[in-house]
């Protein structure tokens, strides 16, 4: 885990990149945010950093940052694997930590209100 570099991971990279994480997090968020969220302190800002990052107003850059983190997020296999009890997601949210307060200011109270909305839903 020592040579995990947080910042790597959080490139935005390029549009194709970009692309490619989105199909990654569309096919995998909901299910892995399920098995994850008893152990998300924040789920809200996770959820609200999900619809941040497929709102078309939000700048290019800022999407590239969430699309990374979340895609880190539901790959099973990353830094330390989802499966091993108690820390499996321990890097992911770190990962998501760092992203979602890199961005924080991009992330309007209506990316909120749908994560409410779909927190709702969901149980």
């Amino acid at each position: 885990m020592d040579d995990v570099k947080y910042g790597d991971i959080l490139e935005p990279g390029t549009e194709d990149t970009q692309r490619e994480r989105a199909e990654t997090v569309k096919k995998g968020f909901w299910t892995t945010f399920k098995k994850a969220v008893r152990r998300l302190p924040f789920g809200e800002d996770v959820v609200a950093a999900y619809f941040c990052a497929f709102d078309p107003q939000t700048p290019i850059r800022t999407k590239g940052i969430l699309l990374a983190a979340l895609a880190y997020f539901v790959m099973p296999f990353d830094a330390v694997p989802d499966f091993i009890a108690l820390v499996g997601f321990s890097d992911d949210l770190a990962v998501l930590a760092a992203a979602i307060s890199a961005v924080r200011s991009q992330m309007r109270p209506e990316h909120y209100d749908l994560a409410r909305q779909a927190l709702e839903e969901r149980q």
